[in-house]
């Protein structure tokens, strides 16, 4: 069963019109009623096609059909019949592309080597025919199967192995052939027969091709067999070179009536393998014509830019505009009002976006109380979390977008303060100045279209970044708990240490990526007196380190567990879905309570929180030099490529498809608009000294993905999860954010009762989620698996292994030398990172092409 091209189908149809088709369930009796009679087709082979009635269609399809299993009816009625059970499966395997797929070539090249030909066989019978060319096997001099029982295999082919002699059927177990979907039913080409079998004692594969001296009718579908191709193959072998795989090969080739019509022609075998050659060579032209090119997947690939793109001043503004305020009013109905409700996936989401700028506001609020002496403190990065998150989410193209106050701007307030300290300067004035001096030079971004420059940023390179941020989380957590084992577990609290080390139980030192953070060499010391929780004595003790861990742990363990709890049987699906959904807020909750009530004999250190007297005080900008503000320009400048990178980026891994989660979003980008809206945001964020906000990973992606409606699907035997559709909606970050500014009521109690431990647990949970569907971290895990586990990807079956592996290595070496300046002891070396981001866009046009062909490193950045 194979494929017959459609007269009015163009030659690239062979490489794109295959999909798969099952059917289960076949009943049949050795009395068949129902079967039609076939008519004979004329032509150069007679019999080749034959109409059957099973599905219609319009293009050409390889058709696998599988005997599984054959039963002895148990019932006295049939015995007396003779009537057997037999489960019969169909599926529809698309036409090999010989052009992108690099096993096709190397399963032809790997039978030219050892090739087993047989001409002209005088054999008869199917069951001769596949004895003889199984003799050919046992004779090869290279056979490399000596311990192979070669009259088990013969056995194995058909339905009736194993079987007892009452109810043998004899057909053939798994085969391939070509078919033509048309109106009236399935054609069948009926002069060739692939016949695949996995043998659990074979050490290889093997494939023999026999010409038979004549057609020979072997039933139904098989009226004419002229050529033979048997495709052996062990169980445990890679998805690529699988006994279907093979045969897929060798099945895309004799689906074409002109090369079958050669074939016959030739007389010897080194014709015949010159036939194969010249017909491999053919399918690859076919496949390398325009029509055909990359239409069933889709790559990074655009338009070179041109110059005169970045000088139409707001053209990009206004088409954001133009093309996100039409459904504007949707944004704030779809799933409330209408079909396909979503009212359950909003609370969820809600809860879950809550927790997610809430956790970090109230970390990083604490650690910039620390770096800037109470100046933006916790009530000030709350306020700022809730006026830029609502503003942002009512007037954004993009509302899926999370915006929070993040690592890196952390780093710049800390050197900020540093250089303030260096030089007298007042620390609220130059904070405003170089935040204004960020939003001017957004402004013009935004104006000046730079953003189309994120066109040049390909998946590898996103994904590095992606990556890198996980890391941060990871390193985060590690040292955040290796100085609880070094305070409490080492006893290191004695004397001016114990001064020290209850100094930094007061003021904590978490965040996101702490690793971003420098040691300012001006001291960050506050009095003892003013810090929360002094009047309590707490418990050092090695059970305190201990407890730590456990609630990182812990939380890490829960967040997970219910994470994935929706691929689990357990429950109602829906129940399922609301579990992982809000497995991040239930995490914390559960071991916060753990770590502060059931075990409160363990004092356990809390987040800094000290009142501010005034939460909106405009700074006073007016009292700098101009030479501090031409200062403050540099440091600006460095800051506006920060969030250039950081907003644009984010905001093409939430909304591209063909970036690295494939969110199904309809209602358009806005890249530039969004730019503008992040700079007007932060310039009133600025004049009155709150935390500055970006787009934030991989708190955005996860927005989206808790929004989106999955499917699970199996290929090969992998499990793939595939979005299905999102609701893209504005009232999640609307009422996330505003219930981030009602949490101010909440400060200190209840909010202190969440341990730092339970952060720490709650980062790698973001961290664990963040790299799922990373295609970097799964090409790196491919190091470490056997392959026949190897998933059936797109670079899987269109990039040679070992290019895959360089060009993860390549990918890995760029991914150190940012970490090596992201997370590097010098200040200023941290400064300048995302400078080393944008010299990535070099490094992949420019370098890795003299490595790695071109056509590869497309084929890793493709989508499918």
């Amino acid at each position: 069963m194979m494929f017959v091209k459609v007269p009015e189908s163009p030659p690239a149809a062979m490489s794109r019109n295959g999909y798969f088709f099952e059917e289960t369930g076949y009943l049949k009796c050795d009395t068949d009623d129902g079967c039609e009679n076939k008519e004979e087709v004329g032509g150069e082979e007679l019999f080749d096609t034959v109409n059957s009635s099973i599905v219609s269609g319009d293009s050409i399809r390889f058709f696998v059909n599988v005997n599984l299993d054959v039963q002895q009816n148990v019932t006295v009625e049939s015995e007396s019949a003779g009537c057997v059970l037999l489960h019969t499966s169909r599926k529809y395997l698309k036409l090999k592309n010989f052009e992108e797929e690099v096993r096709a070539h190397r399963d032809l090249d790997g039978f030219l080597a050892r090739a087993i030909i047989i001409l002209d066989e005088t054999a008869t019978s199917l069951d001769d025919v596949l004895r003889e060319m199984l003799k050919h096997f046992a004779e090869d001099s290279d056979n490399t199967e000596p311990s192979c029982n070669f009259d088990k295999i013969m056995s194995t082919l058909f339905t009736d192995s194993g079987a007892p002699r009452e109810g043998n059927v004899h057909l053939l177990s798994d085969t391939i052939q070509g078919v033509t979907a048309t109106v009236t039913g399935v054609q069948y080409q009926q002069s060739w027969l692939c016949i695949i079998c996995t043998i659990k004692s074979l050490q290889r594969r093997h494939v023999c091709i026999s010409r038979l001296e004549r057609p020979q009718n072997w039933g139904e579908n098989s009226c004419e067999v002229r050529f033979v191709i048997l495709v052996l193959a062990p169980p445990k072998m890679k998805s690529t070179k699988t006994a279907t795989e093979v045969g897929r090969t060798f099945a895309t080739m004799f689906s074409d009536i002109t090369f079958r019509q050669k074939l016959l022609e030739t007389k010897t075998e080194e014709e015949f393998k010159e036939a194969l050659v010249h017909q491999r060579h053919l399918l690859t032209v076919v496949n390398q014509r325009p029509s055909a090119v990359n239409e069933g997947h889709k790559t990074h690939s655009h338009k070179p830019l041109k110059l005169h793109e970045f000088f139409n001043v707001g053209k990009g503004i206004f088409d954001d505009i133009a093309r996100r305020f039409p459904v504007y009013a949707l944004d704030f109905t779809d799933g409330i009002i209408g079909n396909n409700k979503a009212i359950g996936k909003y609370i969820t989401t809600m809860i879950f976006l809550y927790f997610a700028c809430l956790l970090p506001s109230i970390a990083f609020g604490s650690l910039n109380d620390e770096n800037t002496r109470g100046v933006i403190d916790v009530q000030k990065t709350i306020v700022g979390q809730c006026i830029g998150g609502l503003l942002y989410a009512l007037f954004s193209g993009q509302p899926l977008v999370v915006l929070l106050t993040t690592a890196p701007l952390a780093l710049y307030i800390n050197v900020i303060r540093g250089i303030c300290d260096d030089y007298s300067l007042d620390f609220s004035a130059f904070y405003a100045w170089i935040g204004l001096w960020n939003s001017f030079f957004l402004v013009l971004y935004s104006l000046f279209n730079f953003s189309l420059v994120m066109k040049l940023f390909k998946r590898s390179t996103e994904e590095i970044i992606a990556l890198f941020i996980s890391i941060t989380f990871v390193l985060d957590a590690l040292k955040g708990i290796i100085k609880v084992f070094k305070k409490y577990y080492y006893h290191e609290h004695q004397g001016d240490g114990y001064l020290e080390s209850t100094r930094a139980d007061v003021i904590p030192s978490l965040s996101i990526n702490t690793t971003f953070l420098m040691n300012s060499s001006v001291s960050r010391s506050m009095s003892l007196e003013n810090q929360t929780g002094m009047n309590e004595v707490v418990h050092y003790g090695r059970e305190t380190a201990v407890l730590s861990l456990m609630l990182m742990l812990g939380t890490l363990w829960l967040g997970h567990t219910l994470y994935q709890f929706k691929k689990s049987p357990y429950l109602h699906a829906r129940v399922r879905e609301i579990l992982s959904d809000c497995a991040l807020p239930i995490s914390v909750l559960t071991f916060s309570i753990v770590g502060s009530y059931f075990f409160k004999e363990i004092e356990m250190s809390k987040f800094n929180y000290n009142p501010s007297e005034s939460l909106f005080v405009l700074a006073p900008i007016q009292s700098l030099s101009i030479g501090s503000v031409m200062s403050a320009m540099g440091l600006g400048f460095l800051l506006s490529m920060l969030f250039f990178i950081e907003q644009n980026i984010v905001a093409s891994l939430t909304n591209a498809p063909e970036n690295r989660v494939y969110f199904r979003l309809v209602k358009g980008t806005a890249y530039h608009w969004d730019l503008l809206l992040v700079a007007l945001i932060n310039t009133g964020l600025s004049v009155f000294g709150l935390p500055w906000i970006h787009a934030a990973f991989p708190h955005s992606p996860m927005h989206v993905r808790a929004l989106a409606y999955v499917e699970e699907r199996v290929e090969n035997g992998h499990i793939y999860e595939t979005i299905v559709s999102v609701k893209e909606t504005r009232l999640t970050t609307l009422v996330a954010n505003f219930l981030v500014g009602l949490s101010l009521f909440l400060l200190p109690f209840p909010l202190q009762w969440i341990p730092k431990p339970v952060l720490y647990g709650l980062f790698l949970y973001i961290a664990l989620t963040s790299i799922d569907g990373n295609q970097l971290f799964e090409r790196v895990a491919l190091l470490l698996k056997e392959q026949t586990a190897y998933p059936p990807t797109h670079y899987i079956r269109r990039v040679p292994q070992r290019k895959i592996h360089y060009f993860t290595g390549l990918q890995v070496l760029q991914l150190l030398i940012l970490c090596g300046f992201g997370m590097s002891p010098l200040p200023y070396m941290k400064m300048i990172f995302p400078l080393i981001m944008i010299g990535m866009i070099p490094i992949r046009y420019n370098l890795l092409p003299r490595i790695i062909e071109a056509k590869y490193l497309d084929a890793m950045d493709a989508e499918h």
